[in-house]
Protein backbone atom coordinates (compact mmCIF):
# COMPACT_ATOMS: atom_id res chain seq x y z
CA UNK A 1 0.00 0.00 0.00
CA UNK A 2 1.35 3.38 -1.07
CA UNK A 3 1.81 5.60 1.87
CA UNK A 4 3.63 8.88 2.81
CA UNK A 5 4.06 9.84 6.43
CA UNK A 6 5.40 13.92 7.13
CA UNK A 7 7.12 14.43 10.28
CA UNK A 8 9.04 16.82 11.79
CA UNK A 9 6.72 20.00 12.61
CA UNK A 10 6.58 22.00 15.24
CA UNK A 11 6.01 25.45 17.03
CA UNK A 12 9.27 27.67 16.47
CA UNK A 13 10.24 31.39 16.90
CA UNK A 14 10.64 33.53 13.51
CA UNK A 15 14.15 33.03 12.46
CA UNK A 16 14.25 29.66 13.76
CA UNK A 17 15.22 26.50 11.72
CA UNK A 18 13.08 23.08 11.59
CA UNK A 19 14.05 19.60 9.38
CA UNK A 20 10.92 18.22 8.02
CA UNK A 21 11.12 14.51 6.86
CA UNK A 22 8.54 12.39 4.21
CA UNK A 23 8.73 8.78 4.81
CA UNK A 24 7.67 6.64 1.89
CA UNK A 25 6.38 2.89 2.03
CA UNK A 26 4.95 0.37 -0.40
CA UNK A 27 7.40 1.93 -3.23
CA UNK A 28 10.69 3.66 -4.06
CA UNK A 29 11.16 7.69 -4.08
CA UNK A 30 13.90 7.94 -5.75
CA UNK A 31 12.24 6.73 -8.67
CA UNK A 32 9.78 9.89 -9.05
CA UNK A 33 10.09 13.69 -8.61
CA UNK A 34 9.05 14.78 -5.25
CA UNK A 35 7.81 18.32 -3.96
CA UNK A 36 7.25 19.80 -0.67
CA UNK A 37 3.87 21.50 -0.89
CA UNK A 38 2.07 23.65 2.35
CA UNK A 39 -1.17 24.68 2.71
CA UNK A 40 -2.16 27.78 4.91
CA UNK A 41 -5.44 28.04 6.76
CA UNK A 42 -7.94 29.66 4.04
CA UNK A 43 -5.42 29.19 0.97
CA UNK A 44 -4.22 27.19 -1.70
CA UNK A 45 -2.33 24.26 -1.37
CA UNK A 46 1.24 25.29 -2.99
CA UNK A 47 4.31 23.91 -3.80
CA UNK A 48 7.42 24.92 -2.65
CA UNK A 49 9.86 23.07 -3.48
CA UNK A 50 10.85 19.83 -5.76
CA UNK A 51 13.97 17.47 -6.35
CA UNK A 52 13.92 15.68 -9.23
CA UNK A 53 15.72 11.31 -9.50
CA UNK A 54 18.73 13.38 -10.42
CA UNK A 55 18.94 15.82 -7.88
CA UNK A 56 18.10 18.60 -9.25
CA UNK A 57 15.97 20.89 -7.28
CA UNK A 58 13.59 23.78 -8.10
CA UNK A 59 12.02 26.48 -4.82
CA UNK A 60 9.14 28.93 -5.13
CA UNK A 61 10.43 32.25 -4.87
CA UNK A 62 8.99 32.74 -1.51
CA UNK A 63 11.40 30.07 0.37
CA UNK A 64 14.24 30.67 -2.31
CA UNK A 65 17.70 30.52 -0.48
CA UNK A 66 15.96 29.74 3.22
CA UNK A 67 15.22 26.17 2.58
CA UNK A 68 16.68 23.31 0.89
CA UNK A 69 15.41 19.95 -0.18
CA UNK A 70 16.99 16.76 -0.59
CA UNK A 71 16.60 12.91 -1.12
CA UNK A 72 18.17 9.94 1.25
CA UNK A 73 17.68 7.18 -1.53
CA UNK A 74 18.83 4.53 1.27
CA UNK A 75 16.47 5.73 3.35
CA UNK A 76 13.63 6.26 0.79
CA UNK A 77 13.17 9.45 2.54
CA UNK A 78 13.43 13.10 1.55
CA UNK A 79 13.68 16.22 3.51
CA UNK A 80 13.44 19.71 3.90
CA UNK A 81 15.29 21.72 5.84
CA UNK A 82 13.79 25.24 6.54
CA UNK A 83 15.57 28.37 8.14
CA UNK A 84 15.08 31.95 8.81
CA UNK A 85 11.40 31.25 9.12
CA UNK A 86 8.96 33.37 8.64
CA UNK A 87 5.24 34.00 10.07
CA UNK A 88 4.13 32.92 6.51
CA UNK A 89 5.97 29.82 6.48
CA UNK A 90 3.02 28.68 8.81
CA UNK A 91 1.10 26.10 6.78
CA UNK A 92 0.64 22.50 7.22
CA UNK A 93 3.45 21.06 5.11
CA UNK A 94 2.94 17.80 2.27
CA UNK A 95 5.00 15.78 0.79
CA UNK A 96 3.92 14.48 -3.02
CA UNK A 97 5.17 14.50 -6.78
CA UNK A 98 4.56 17.47 -8.38
CA UNK A 99 4.18 15.66 -11.82
CA UNK A 100 1.04 13.92 -13.08
CA UNK A 101 -1.07 12.59 -10.97
CA UNK A 102 -0.54 12.90 -6.92
CA UNK A 103 -0.50 10.10 -4.96
CA UNK A 104 -2.57 9.66 -2.03
CA UNK A 105 -1.94 12.73 0.30
CA UNK A 106 -0.62 12.05 3.73
CA UNK A 107 -1.64 13.97 6.62
CA UNK A 108 0.78 16.52 7.10
CA UNK A 109 2.89 18.02 9.39
CA UNK A 110 1.93 21.29 11.13
CA UNK A 111 4.68 24.12 11.14
CA UNK A 112 3.79 27.27 13.07
CA UNK A 113 6.34 30.05 13.54
CA UNK A 114 5.17 32.62 16.04
CA UNK A 115 6.96 34.49 19.03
Amino acid sequence: QVQLVESGGNLVQPGGSLRLSCAASGFTLDYYTIGWFRQAPGKERELVASITRRGNTNYADCVKGRFTISRDNAKNTVYLEMSSLKPEDTAVYYCNTPVGVPWKWGQGTQVTVSS
